[in-house]
């Protein structure tokens, strides 16, 4: 039986928008674990109990969510990641009340699917993702490990994108491309041709304006 406890990693404005996610979805939530100078503080209504360094002493007693969140950089995200995995903890794969996920779909481990987001048949979305308020991501589209896609995004059926990209908010991809590892995509872009080159990509039709080494 799954564990419904819940200890949330990160104590910023990501993890007030997970702490509602987590009590549509039924967990229990034990506390936060924040930078030290925040421990002893409150988020929403919930304590901050500790730090990262404290995770293995809750490895038995809860689940973990991470709720730092993804702009530009996933790698505090995967630290964290790495460092329940290690401690031997698991991470809920977290779906808001209100999210449509289609029982034909799979959703990896310690990934959140917010409120009003869709996932329809065959899509397949990795671990540790972030899939925003009101996304869509359509039929047999595949989302790599420690993915944003942003809020109001549109991921059309069979698109294909790689780890570690960001897809900023009211962007949409186009039916059948494919965004490589390591990518950025601006606010309200569209991308019409499949992406490989790492960097940063925006506007309408989505061009590279910043390579990333």
């Amino acid at each position: 039986m799954e564990n419904k406890n819940l200890i949330l990693v990160g104590g910023g404005g990501h993890c007030k928008s997970v702490i509602e996610v987590a009590e549509s979805a039924g967990y229990n939530i034990l506390g936060i674990l924040d930078m030290p100078e925040e421990v002893g503080k409150l988020v929403l209504d919930y304590k901050v109990i500790g730090t990262d360094a404290d995770i293995p002493q809750y490895v038995d007693k809860s689940d973990f969510v991470i709720t730092v969140g993804f702009i530009k950089n996933p790698a505090i995200r995967i630290r964290i990641f790495d460092q329940i995995k290690n401690a031997g903890g698991r991470l809920a794969t977290l779906v808001a009340s209100t999210a449509r996920v289609s029982k034909y779909a799979e959703i990896g481990e310690g990934t959140v699917v917010m409120h009003q987001a869709f996932v329809n048949a065959g899509a397949r979305i990795g671990c540790n993702c972030i899939i925003n308020t009101f996304c869509n991501v359509e039929h047999d589209a595949r989302i790599g490990d420690q993915c944003h896609i942003s809020t109001g995004t549109m991921v059309n059926g069979d698109c294909k994108i790689g780890d570690r990209v960001f897809v900023g908010s009211q962007s949409v991809l186009a039916n059948g491309i494919t965004i490589g590892e390591d990518i950025i995509v601006g606010a309200g872009s569209l991308v019409r041709k499949s992406i490989s080159t790492k960097g940063i990509y925006s506007g309408n039709p989505a061009i590279l304006k910043v390579k990333i080494k």
